[in-house]
């Protein structure tokens, strides 16, 4: 699925091939809530990294963050002029880019249910907006993003 993203000034836009494009799991550690998330979380979706094509590079910046004491070798890319979220990449997985479903303008697939992470991490002040049946986990769950878009007939294999 083709997706179009945007900053919220407008300085940066971007485009990309998603495979995973539900916005279906809600991450509330610490780094996602304070860097790109809205209600306390943050949604990446899954996309291939060859496929992004950037409007706006130049406003484009970089915040890699310290987990258990070390800099985390992923990117977490966003607006230079307006501090918008845009997406992460990470060396170790070169192949894959994942943008922040609030930087999304293309509609994007309504998921049938939700998956809460790092509910661990979750600041006191969050409430977890999970329905009945709904997973969560207090650290990463055990399915991955391609494993639930398949399970779900939502994988995109484009």
């Amino acid at each position: 699925m083709r997706l179009e993203g945007s900053c919220h000034c407008g300085a940066v836009r971007f485009s990309v091939e998603a495979y995973a494009p539900a916005p279906y799991l809600r991450c509330y550690c610490s780094i996602c809530r304070k860097t790109a998330g809205g209600g306390g979380y943050a949604v990446n979706l899954g996309a291939r990294a060859d496929t992004l094509t950037i409007e706006g590079a130049e406003h484009v910046n970089v915040f890699h963050a310290t987990i258990d004491g070390k800099p985390s070798p992923g990117e977490r890319r966003f607006c230079s002029r307006c501090g918008s979220a845009l997406w992460v990449w990470d060396p170790r997985w070169p192949d894959l880019v994942h943008p922040f479903a609030s930087a999304i303008d293309t509609p994007l697939p309504d998921p049938p249910e939700q998956v809460h992470m790092m509910l661990g991490s979750k600041a006191n002040w969050v409430r977890a907006d999970d329905r009945p049946g709904e997973a969560r986990h207090d650290e990463y769950p055990d399915e991955s993003l391609e494993e639930w878009h398949a399970a779900h007939g939502l994988l995109d294999k484009g």
